[in-house]
């Protein structure tokens, strides 16, 4: 039995990083691509963009898929989807084909994502065993995050920008056939015929989409424009029309409502919402300033985010034991303090600063900040779920977290082209130390926001049993 859940755990952490990896792992060859496929400026931006979108827009419906349709059907599909997108992308020989690809791995993505986080939450007990599991669950999608751009300029630069794609083939695979070895079959879905929430399904599905395309073409358009606005008020009218359909005319909602009566998950998805805007923005502006302020190359830039992939990967292992002790609310607070002043510590960036005086040290404070905060608010998000609703509760922190990973970035690279400009020569080192400094001023002051919010809801609050219980046996 222990070796069973291993093998799911190493299942589902290997398939969590390479889904979070390839959110980055595409941005230092750029150039490459543009070169070899002959994208515009206007155009490359959607190489990053078409991922983020499918993946943002389908994890809700992908986590509650794996409710119904049953969790190992799902995740294997995902990850056979993921990697024949990748396949497709590593062969493209234009633009709208490697774009398409890229969306489809999204979608893959989004059904892989939330899979693994439900397999894992059926597979092990709450309580210590579970954390531990999360523990290295939320390492793995963590150092995914902060190792793209090493992984993706070392490959890009011994073997081609294609082998980033390519790689994924085998690896997708090999996961495949392990969940066909390891993961229970489960039970069969028990909706019947005519039950499924179409109507709901749609309309979320659309909404989040336009919502998250108006937060990535804002940073085209500006955030305040009209054209933005309007895209964002569209897609939230969608949301909100969701809402309604869920509450009163779906006969099996997609979402039950329900599911918020819990203060602990709504309050975890709130602070994940936080915590992904500060975190995304934050591995963004430190690539900026290191490769565009100190003229690092971007393999020298990912090997500066090395030693924070490794901290997360620790941290995060001890915020599954201090959780068992603890409870997730006082590990998640200090965790997001601890990520604010990393931000802080940031802020004073200059023009001439250095790795080891001016980087180093804020960067481990907020890798020590999100390895203490990606467990725990995982765990409270999923806490006293029952396993039919798991991949519900999988997909909303997911979704919460890609959502306000996208605005947050969107958000704070807008304060900082502002400020750059208003300093003068806005492509100037100086104007742009400037312009990154107060925008990691403001991520500072969302992730206290987190931390409030946590406070608020979290803490002194006991985690609350499974009901029915989970095991290996759940769907």
């Amino acid at each position: 039995m222990a070796r069973h859940r291993t093998a799911v755990l190493v299942l589902c952490c290997m398939a969590q990083f390479m889904v979070i990896l390839d959110v980055s792992i595409v941005n230092v060859a750029l150039p490459s691509i543009r070169r070899d496929l002959g994208f515009t400026v206007a155009q490359l931006q959607w190489v990053v963009n078409a991922y983020t979108l499918a993946f943002a827009g389908f994890l809700l419906l992908g986590g509650r898929a794996a409710d119904l349709i049953g969790r190992r059907v799902v995740f294997i599909a995902g990850l056979t989807l993921f990697a024949v997108a990748s396949l497709a992308g590593g062969l493209a020989q234009s633009d709208l084909q490697l774009v398409a690809a890229r969306a489809a791995q999204g979608l893959g993505g989004a059904v892989v994502a939330p899979a693994t986080l439900a397999i894992l939450t059926t597979t092990f007990t709450e309580g210590a065993e579970r954390n531990r599991a999360l523990g290295l669950w939320g390492a793995m999608g963590g150092a995914g995050g902060a190792t793209g751009a090493l992984l993706g300029g070392v490959i890009t630069e011994a073997l081609s920008w294609r082998w980033i794609l390519l790689i994924n083939v085998p690896v997708g695979l090999a996961l495949a056939a392990g969940a066909l070895r390891w993961v229970p079959a489960g039970r069969r879905a028990v909706w019947r015929r005519g039950e499924f929430d179409l109507v709901g399904a749609v309309t979320v599905t659309v909404g989040l989409l336009i919502v998250t395309y108006g937060i990535v073409e804002s940073e085209q358009h500006g955030l305040a424009s009209t054209r933005t606005l309007a895209t964002l008020a569209a897609g939230a009218a969608l949301l909100a029309a969701f809402v309604a359909i869920e509450g009163r005319f779906a006969r099996a909602p997609l979402m039950p409502l329900r599911i918020f009566r819990s203060r602990m998950l709504a309050g975890a998805n709130g602070v994940v919402f936080c915590m992904g805007a500060v975190a995304f923005a934050m591995w963004y502006l430190v690539s900026l300033y290191l490769q565009q302020v100190l003229g690092y190359s971007p393999i020298q830039a990912g090997l500066a985010f090395l030693p924070m992939s490794l901290t997360i990967v620790v941290v995060a292992q001890v915020a599954g034991r201090l959780v068992s002790r603890a409870g997730p609310g006082p590990v998640l607070t200090v965790g997001m303090v601890v990520l604010g002043a990393g931000m802080a510590g940031f802020s004073p960036i200059a023009a001439d600063g250095r790795y080891l005086s001016d980087v180093l040290g804020p960067s481990l404070l907020c890798a020590c900040g999100i390895g203490l905060s990606f467990v725990p608010v995982t765990i409270a998000a999923t806490n006293g779920v029952a396993a039919g609703e798991s991949g519900l509760a999988s997909g909303l922190v997911n979704t919460f977290r890609q959502v306000g990973g996208s605005l947050g970035l969107a958000v704070l690279a807008t304060v900082a082209t502002e400020r750059a400009a208003a300093v003068g020569r806005p492509n100037s080192p100086v104007a742009l130390a400037d312009g990154f400094g107060h925008a990691f001023l403001v991520g500072a002051v969302i992730a206290a926001v987190g931390a409030l919010l946590s406070l608020a809801t979290l803490v002194r609050r006991p985690l609350r049993s499974t009901a029915p219980s989970a095991g290996p046996g759940s769907r």
